[in-house]
């Protein structure tokens, strides 16, 4: 029984090779073919077909022109106001010099007409006074020379005093009285004796030279009277 079970099962595999290799086809038996050309032969109106590109082709054709409307013309920029597109220094700026005495001052204003007209003014102010740490008046000449050649031994500077108050000798000039106590006490540190605390100058009315506008050129010709200005410096305004 169980030969003649294997033997069935060995003719169904060589029956069912044959038929799927096409070797009964002569007899009629062969499986339905989905080879070409007989799919070709079942197409229903092949010249109907077209191929597309995969998805990433598609997006790099070219598509159809989209009307752009045309772009509304832009406003002209608004002019800026020449006083905020000027520079610092092109506008100018408000500088001083002094204080100036009446004398200086007077030599000032002599010079400063060759200045644009408008462009400068001398203002009022107080001259505020000067003290002193002095010695002197000396009897003579040889008694100034003496008391020199001592300060210089004691490593002291010095220079000549108010015409007032020669022949003599300033041993530093204060603007106050106590800065001027001060300093006497220093010297005295050093060895400085017979000195004292003067007031060399008293408050007196002065001179400000003003600039309201000064731009780079006023600045220059201003610069140029350095006589007239008496060492002061142009400084800008308080």
């Amino acid at each position: 029984m169980l030969r003649t079970l294997v033997l069935l099962l060995l003719l169904a595999n060589g029956g069912y090779y044959a038929w799927s290799q096409g070797l009964l086809e002569s007899w009629g038996f062969a499986p339905h073919q989905q080879a070409e050309p007989q799919r070709l032969q079942q197409q229903i109106r092949p010249e109907l077909l077209r191929i597309l590109p995969p998805e990433g082709g598609r997006a790099a054709q070219p598509s159809a022109p989209v009307p752009v409307s045309p772009r509304p013309p832009e406003p002209a920029a608004q002019a800026v106001p020449q006083a905020a597109a000027e520079s610092p220094e092109a506008q100018g700026e408000c500088l001083q010099a002094g204080i100036f005495d009446a004398a200086q001052a007077e030599v000032l204003r002599r010079a400063a007409a060759a200045l644009p007209a408008g462009s400068w003014r001398l203002e009022s102010a107080t001259l505020p006074g000067r003290w002193m740490v002095y010695m002197g008046r000396f009897a003579d000449a040889d008694q100034l020379a003496k008391k020199r050649s001592e300060l210089r031994e004691l490593g002291v500077s010095f220079d000549r005093p108010h015409a007032a108050l020669e022949p003599g000798l300033s041993l530093g000039r204060f603007s106050t009285e106590e800065a001027a106590q001060r300093g006497l006490t220093q010297l005295g540190a050093k060895g400085v004796r017979s000195a004292r605390v003067v007031q060399e100058r008293l408050d007196m009315p002065g001179f400000v030279l003003r600039l309201p506008q000064a731009d780079a050129a006023l600045r220059a010709q201003v610069l140029a009277l350095r006589g007239a200005l008496a060492g002061k410096d142009l400084r800008p305004c308080s």
